[in-house]
């Protein structure tokens, strides 16, 4: 049971603003720092509500804000912001804002830690925030019911938000921007056709269709004819030709790689069509998504279709300073890129049909392949590059959007990933920027999207992804 003397002491509380009458309507969401830096522009996210920083908050940004990676410019962008609404009254009162909520700077004058339990670091700053919601939310608990406003600590720290829920204080997620990975798995869709219509997919490689039946653009479809479901094909739907266009052949070999299942189809349909300027590949480990894209991208620059393939993935985190390691760029990111190495070595072998062309060093060399760090991607300009971003997952929806708008005239660009498997802190497989990405364009007609499910790495690997 809560010490009487915290609600006496908030009950004390001076400098409070005035509580309307439907004040029970509203909430009072205390922010943690991480919030902010996910989401800069989290503080006008909570509708009429009113926002409290605890002091802390603002300390933490001033310790982010020096450097030049991502942490740092979102925290400076939320100084900024702040330092504008402070022209228009106290932070420490509450500024009113547009949309009729509130954002107050809370100087924790009440909250020294005593409200915590003893087993709690009092002077942690994850602590203070408690803390501070700890006060807060007796300070509400003292008023009449009428005027009770319901006290809730937003976090990207699933830790902060159990012990939160452990002291009785109700704790979520940053919502924004979440999307459920299912709302963007491509789809296998089915429909029937005339058997003949079957042959005429096939001669013509593509098929008229009049009805698409709510189809998305370059959508996967299966083709049945009526007579038997053997008698049928894999296809996409081309909304700009208002038809089927039949998918790639497990035959066709691209950099001497062809597909193994109609995932993988349907995948490889997608990056060598050249009017598909967006593609993100959705995947579990082993089931090809790196390989198939840099097949397709070595095969459209042979065709001279593109000026080079530029191939990066996050340093994570992104922006992260590269210059611990020794060397030039390329042996400084070399331990980052080694998968891309072990791809390339890969295709390399087989047979890519790249005249001269026996180790990556080769491909760069004749300025086929370029190595892109992403830490120094902003301000470039890239034109007529087939652009593949490895490891996408590990991308906030800010970082996809920062390399997207860097792409010029004439450049594709993929993003390749697994939403399962993130190593950033703040993110999730719901608010990462693949997956942000795929939602977002989901129905442009430059834009295509494909899951593959089946691992085809080895026959090990496969079981190890399923039972491990």
């Amino acid at each position: 049971m809560r010490d009487n003397s915290v609600l006496r002491r908030a009950a004390s509380r001076t400098g409070e603003q005035p509580v309307e009458r439907d004040a029970a309507m509203k909430k009072i969401y205390i922010l943690d720092t991480n919030v902010l830096i996910h989401d800069p522009k989290s503080l006008f996210n909570f509708a009429e509500n009113h926002v409290y920083l605890p002091i802390g908050v603002i300390e933490e940004l001033d310790n982010f804000k020096k450097g030049a990676d991502e942490k740092a410019r979102n925290a400076r962008e939320v100084v900024r912001q702040l330092d504008r609404l402070r022209e228009k009254g106290p932070l420490s009162e509450g500024v009113e804002i547009e949309n009729g909520g509130l954002i107050r700077v809370e100087v924790d004058s009440h909250a020294d830690g005593k409200e915590l339990p003893a087993a709690l670091d009092k002077l942690k700053n994850d602590n203070r925030i408690l803390a501070s919601a700890l006060v807060t939310k007796a300070d509400q608990d003292w008023r009449p019911e009428a005027v009770r406003m319901p006290v809730i600590v937003v976090s990207k720290d699933a830790n902060l938000r159990i012990k939160a829920d452990a002291m009785g204080i109700t704790a979520e997620d940053y919502k924004t921007g979440k999307i459920e990975q299912q709302s963007i798995t491509s789809e296998e869709k089915s429909i029937t056709v005339a058997d003949n219509d079957i042959d005429t997919l096939y001669r013509e490689k593509k098929l008229p269709l009049e009805n698409p039946d709510g189809l998305e653009p370059n959508e996967f479809v299966i083709v049945h004819g009526e007579s038997s479901d053997k008698h049928s094909g894999v296809a996409m739907f081309r909304k700009s030709e208002s038809a089927l266009r039949l998918l790639v052949s497990k035959k066709e070999r691209f950099s001497g790689l062809g597909a193994r299942n109609k995932e993988q189809q349907y995948a490889l349909s997608l990056l060598m069509d050249d009017s598909i300027q967006l593609v993100t590949l959705v995947g579990k480990a082993g089931t090809g998504k790196t390989l198939l894209a840099l097949a397709a991208g070595l095969a459209k620059v042979k065709e001279e279709k593109y000026s080079r393939l530029v191939v990066s993935r996050p340093i994570f985190p992104l922006g992260r300073d590269v210059g611990f390691l020794p060397g030039d760029v390329e042996a400084k990111i070399r331990p980052w890129l080694q998968p891309i190495f072990d791809n390339l070595e890969y295709l390399l072998s087989t047979g890519s049909g790249i005249r001269g062309m026996k180790s990556p060093k080769d491909l760069m060399n004749s300025g086929m392949l370029e190595l892109e760090p992403l830490t120094y991607i902003r301000g470039r300009n890239l034109a007529t590059q087939y652009f593949i971003v490895d490891e996408a997952q590990n991308l906030t929806p800010h970082e996809v959007k920062t390399i997207i708008t860097r792409v010029g005239e004439g450049t594709k660009i993929v993003l390749t990933g697994d939403p399962y498997q993130i190593d950033n802190p703040y993110i999730d497989s719901e608010s990462n920027g693949l997956i942000y990405v795929a939602k977002k364009f989901k129905g442009q007609e430059m834009f295509g999207l494909a899951t593959l499910v089946k691992g085809e790495r080895s026959s090990l690997a496969e079981l190890a992804s399923v039972i491990l």
